[in-house]
């Protein structure tokens, strides 16, 4: 895909020795649990998935969503114990990789560490990104941003060969993002439909003009740049 940076050939002998195998997973499936350890770390080679927290009376923020080419598990293999927990948002392909190599790829292998490295930094700018939404936001321009945001990262992985990207969302996942009620959250996405930029489906989100949507939440979208694939 163009939007990933080539492999040197060395690098590329490393990573398929790295690899494993491979893991597929149902929609729903809990991938890591908080407080759990892994032996694995993941990439995301096909489908959706989601990062979450809890509160111990069951409320749940979800702080971002893994698509393909994402790293699944890091925070597990460097600290040795996972802060938040992962579930498949649709059905999943996932590369398995042994935790206890990791070692060896940043000694050897400079230059994948440094995609590593770049993966945590980039997903600190879109956590960034996230809390900055939910701080200052209205509510109709949280959920312009998020639905923009999932638009274009869909779309800067193939996952769509038109303008219209289908998100397997549902209105427990957007307010348990957004920080709203699901009465809040009906009325929120009522507005953007009103507005023709969004088509809300069974379990799925139509995008009709992610431009709007961009235009109403004040964001100009990620810069482009190739990134890096593990």
């Amino acid at each position: 895909m163009p939007s990933f940076r080539e492999f040197e050939p060395q690098e590329l002998r490393f990573v398929s020795s790295f690899k494993t195998g491979e893991l597929v997973a149902e929609t729903g499936t809990t991938l890591l649990s908080e407080g759990s350890h892994s032996a694995h770390l993941y990439t995301l080679l096909s489908g959706w998935a989601f990062r979450y927290k809890t509160l111990p009376d069951g409320r749940r923020q979800i702080l971002n969503y893994m698509l393909p080419g994402d790293l699944v598990g890091l925070q597990g293999s460097v600290i040795g114990e996972m802060q938040h927990s992962v579930e498949a948002l649709s059905p999943l392909v996932l590369c398995v990789f042994q935790r206890d190599r990791l070692n060896e790829l940043f000694r050897n292998h400079p230059g994948l560490g440094f995609d590593i490295t770049w993966l945590a930094a980039q997903e600190e700018r879109m956590l960034d990104d996230h809390l900055l939404s939910l701080g200052r936001r209205s509510a109709v321009e949280r959920a312009a941003y998020l639905i923009a945001f999932l638009y274009q990262r869909a779309a800067a992985v193939g996952l769509s060969t038109t303008r219209v990207v289908y998100l397997p969302i549902t209105q427990m996942h957007v307010a348990d993002t957004l920080g709203l009620s699901i009465v809040h959250t009906n009325k929120t996405l009522r507005k953007l439909a009103d507005r023709q930029l969004i088509r809300w489906l069974d379990r799925s989100c139509e995008v009709l003009d992610v431009e709007g949507l961009m235009e109403l939440a004040k964001w100009d979208g990620p810069p482009e740049r190739k990134r890096p694939l593990i």
